[in-house]
């Protein structure tokens, strides 16, 4: 027992690229089971080698290392995180590569990368040129990639003041704060103890929604998949989205009720809280996102009797009732960064007259999710802090000497939360305008540019089918836009401030 607890030690003692290198070689084993089940042996031997060579770099590297492995501290793991998602794919592609054959390697390198960082962008269309096994390795692997960021959410953004937590923080973005629950100059302990709390609740939720979606008739694989990219928010499928799956309308409601979890991370965990209020009514980031989610809808189905006269969509309750839902659940995937489209959303379209209303689902995505989960984009905290600096300076024109008194909403908030959320969203902006200037140079048009840079900074892959009056086919894409579209996914993961750490002298002297 002793000598088995020692070896564990000595297995976390490795750097942190080096264990995820080895969690992904390890992982290869699984989609290598499922080929050689469904009795596709070059696949099934493409992943299984894959994994085997990478365990033996990984044993190697670590025993060359011996007594010599680094110390943990917060730059190192920030600087092993961006490492993950720009160096670990090109481990991640090999066995797709040499499973497919007659595509680029940057082609399955963008699809790892999209994985990896929970976008979800289908480069390789619909799927049908794709095996079984490898629709089940993007799942995995963003799967990953989700439990990843709820990780490094606690125990390296948030002593750092970065991914949200500059909002509530006390210290300033990129610096070192020790929380109550961390020894100082612990990282590597941290990290140990933030994975055993939240693996479990992790991996049991997603058992639980792929259970109850086999339950409602979906095939095990489609359900699989289809559960891990909901908890991931990577909006991944194997059968070309929810609305081709058996599960119908009963598999929608139950993943609609699992996005949830995506909107505030005290739905499934209090570890990152500054203040002692733990009711989930109380918090500020799920009531915005329960806001968002009725009043959007709710305008969309309202507006068949106010703008819509002209579209003959039917005036009976299985109609009204389906466009609704089908709002409701469109509405709640995009603003969860998941991407998945309800198969009532078409209905949802005739009954609200819009024949394309991709700049909502745009906005729902650029909004995000809550703070420290796997969702993207700017976050809801951060836009209910610019709403509270908003009323405030609206009551400020109204009674110019009145003082501002602390409310329970605001306690998560420092007092400088909404400058610093400001500045976030300015730097959203302006790493949205680099990209689609870039992408504008290499020969997108102005739309698709626009599409591409918020369905990547904001991590929704789907966002390039469904947002533009055509789905954009990122295939025949050149070399260099998917090379932008790479950085602008990895951009948009690690978020602009912790690039912007990464360059601060500071944070490598703490």
């Amino acid at each position: 027992m002793a000598r088995k607890r020692q070896r564990t030690r000595g297995i976390l003692r490795l750097p942190l690229f080096l264990l995820l290198w080895g969690v992904a070689s390890l992982a290869m084993w699984v989609p290598a089971i499922h080929a050689l089940i469904l009795d596709d042996h070059p696949t099934s031997r493409s992943f299984f080698y894959a994994g085997i060579v990478g365990m033996m770099l990984v044993t190697l590297i670590g025993l060359s290392m011996g007594n010599r492995v680094p110390r943990y501290g917060m730059p190192g793991q920030l600087l092993s995180l961006l490492a993950t998602f720009v160096l670990l794919p090109l481990f991640l592609a090999m066995p797709v590569a040499e499973t497919l054959g007659n595509t680029r390697f940057l082609n399955a390198y963008f699809d790892m990368v999209s994985a990896i960082t929970t976008t979800g962008a289908a480069i390789f269309g619909d799927g049908d040129r794709l095996p079984s096994s490898v629709h089940l390795w993007r799942g995995i692997v963003a799967w990953l990639g989700g439990l990843l960021m709820l990780v490094a959410a606690a125990a390296v953004l948030a002593p750092l003041s970065l991914g949200g937590f500059e909002v509530t923080a006390r210290g300033e973005p990129g610096g070192v704060v020790t929380a109550p629950y961390m020894q100082k100059g612990d990282a590597r302990r941290h990290l140990v103890l933030v994975f055993r709390t939240l693996a479990p609740i992790y991996t049991g939720l997603t058992l639980a929604l792929w259970i109850l979606l086999m339950v409602t008739g979906g095939q095990p694989t489609a359900a699989l998949i289809h559960a891990m990219s909901v908890m991931s928010t990577s909006g991944i499928s194997s059968i070309g989205g929810v609305e081709n799956a058996n599960s119908g309308l009963g598999g929608e409601m139950i993943m609609f009720l699992f996005m949830f979890f995506s909107l505030s991370r005290l739905t499934f965990s209090s570890d990152t809280l500054s203040t002692d209020t733990r009711r989930l009514d109380r918090d500020p980031e799920f009531r915005l996102g329960l806001f968002l989610v009725i009043s959007i809808p709710l305008m969309l189905f309202l507006r068949h009797w106010v703008a819509a006269f002209e579209v003959s969509a039917g005036d009976g309750i299985g109609v009204a009732l389906s466009a609704l839902w089908g709002a409701l659940f469109t509405i709640l995937s995009f603003l969860s960064t998941t991407g998945f489209e309800s198969v009532h959303w078409q209905s949802a379209q005739d009954w609200s007259g819009l024949a394309t209303p991709g700049m909502i689902l745009m906005g729902m995505a650029m909004i995000g999710g809550g703070v420290a989960t796997t969702a993207g984009g700017v976050k809801l905290l951060r836009v209910y802090a610019l709403y509270l600096n908003g009323v405030r300076e609206m009551e400020r024109l109204v009674h110019p000497s009145s003082i501002s008194g602390a409310r329970k909403s605001t306690k998560r908030l420092q007092s400088n939360g909404a400058y610093v959320a400001w500045v976030f969203f300015m730097l959203f902006a302006l790493s949205l305008a680099v990209i689609s200037t870039a992408l504008s140079a290499v020969g997108a048009s102005f739309e698709e540019a626009l599409i591409l840079s918020v369905a990547m900074l904001s991590t929704t892959g789907p966002l390039t089918e469904i947002a533009g009056s055509t789905p954009i086919a990122l295939e025949l894409l050149s070399s260099p836009a998917k090379l932008i579209l790479c950085v602008a996914m990895i951009l948009g993961r690690l978020e602009t401030l912790a690039f912007i750490a990464l360059l601060s002298p500071n944070l490598w002297r703490s």
